[in-house]
């Protein structure tokens, strides 16, 4: 669900902000900045803590292998 609200800014960031981005997509570049400073970090340290998990990357993609092969045995 999306919010709406009103921001000021420098006119010159505002001009700066519609020729870099452009009018129908400011908002989504705002949001993607401002995301990482005001969302939790715990699901990307444990993302982060999963990868750098060898043994648990290897069964991983043994069983992404292992679908994989059986997807290519599906009649179509």
């Amino acid at each position: 669900m999306h919010k709406r609200m009103t921001i000021t800014l420098d006119e010159e960031v505002y001009e700066g902000l519609y020729r870099t981005v452009g009018k129908r997509r400011m908002s989504q570049f705002i949001e993607d900045l401002v995301r990482p400073h005001v969302m939790s970090s715990s699901l990307d340290d444990g993302y982060k803590a999963m990868a750098a998990d060898k043994g648990r990357e290897a069964e991983a993609l043994e069983w992404c292998n292992a679908l994989a092969k059986d997807m290519a045995d599906e009649a179509r």
